[in-house]
């Protein structure tokens, strides 16, 4: 059964209630090519009645261009599903989040995820475009297998908090063929999740694929079993990073990162448990960091050193290991050096610049 409509918001509402509701076959929703639509936030409440459901995006959906029209709406989110299970969306359509008027304003006055998925499980969401979005373009909390595959997610490299993918408290993802330019991280992997498949992602501009920020506040985090492979970075702030603040409490291990290619990225490899956005107290207490592997990574740095390992001086990092890495400087002729502390682990291969704190 396919659901077509023309209107806006409330038209939506019924498109969705009506597919939603319907127990036999493959519902769909579509939303017709040719045609754009400004919604305001909209929630796609679960659960179906059917085993899967389908939205297809054919047309174009925008969010309000001017912060005002916001008033008195639900800013915690702008399109969101959940309790949805077997939820497959796709289609050659546009997700607009029109950010632009937002970039400028206080993160507390901002619009949360232009696209968030809560409690939801068996997503597919393929071939589909998100661009400028106010904050985060894509959110994924609470959830189980979750599948995104060749997606274009563009905002400009200025816009704050423009995270292209941020998956948390989510086990068993996969994000395959996307192309990712954004003012963020491209993909941020935060607490609870496990079971992360990163493959064949562009990204650049943004600040690379991060592992965190993780403990903020003295949390406990548990992350593992990551694994980032193919990716390329064009001029990224950061490559491969994982941050953690001082004082959290928890793990992140076994996380992997694989074939990467790096083009004048400021800080390719590095790991940060010192991160911090303003002024921070030193304090005695730390993610532990266990079992991370870089194998196949090559290309430039922008700056001088290529490869950072700043660990926790009290839980500091184990079971760091390099394999076959070569990055050199994006200046010709300039040296590029590995800078690390608190980090054990081993090297195999040929690793460039030569990571002192590793054994060969």
């Amino acid at each position: 059964m396919f659901l077509i409509f023309t209107s806006k918001l409330q038209a939506f509402s019924k498109a969705w209630t009506a597919a939603c509701g319907e127990a036999s076959g493959f519902p769909v929703m579509v939303i017709p090519e040719g045609k754009t639509f400004l919604l305001m936030p909209i929630l796609f409440q679960g659960p179906c009645k059917s085993k899967t459901v389908g939205v297809k995006i054919l047309g174009t959906i925008v969010a309000p261009e001017n912060p005002v029209m916001w008033n008195g709406k639900d800013i915690d989110l702008w399109l969101a599903f959940k309790d949805v299970h077997g939820l497959w969306m796709d289609g050659t359509g546009w997700i607009n989040g029109r950010g632009y008027n937002w970039w400028d304003q206080s993160c507390r006055n901002k619009p949360k995820p232009m696209f968030s998925i809560y409690s939801c499980s068996e997503v597919f969401v393929s071939n589909l475009k998100f661009i400028n979005s106010p904050q985060f373009h894509i959110k994924v909390g609470w959830s189980n297998k979750i599948h995104f595959t060749k997606l274009l997610i563009n905002s400009p490299e200025t816009s704050p908090n423009t995270d292209g993918i941020h998956i948390e408290a989510t086990s068993h993802v996969n994000i395959h063929g996307a192309v990712i330019a954004a003012g963020d991280d491209c993909i941020s992997i935060g607490n609870g999740t496990s079971d992360i498949n990163i493959s064949n992602i562009i990204c650049g501009p943004g600040h690379g694929i991060s592992i965190g920020s993780l403990g903020r506040g003295g949390s406990t985090v548990t992350v593992d079993h990551i694994s980032v492979t193919n990716v390329k970075f064009l001029r990224t702030t950061n490559g491969a990073r994982i941050k953690t603040w001082q004082g959290g409490r928890g793990y992140a291990s076994n996380i992997k990162f694989e074939q990467l290619e790096f083009t004048e990225v400021q800080n390719p490899i590095i790991i940060d448990q010192y991160y911090c956005d303003k002024q921070c107290k030193n304090v005695t207490e730390g993610v532990q960091i266990s079992d991370i592997s870089y194998r196949e990574a090559f290309g430039t740095s922008k700056t001088p050193i290529a490869i950072s390992l700043n660990c926790d001086e009290t839980v500091g990092c184990k079971g760091i290991f390099m394999e076959n890495i070569k990055i050199t400087s994006a200046i010709p002729g300039k040296p590029v050096t590995a800078s690390c502390s608190n980090a054990k682990g081993k090297v195999y291969g040929v690793v460039q610049p030569n990571v002192p704190c590793l054994l060969h």
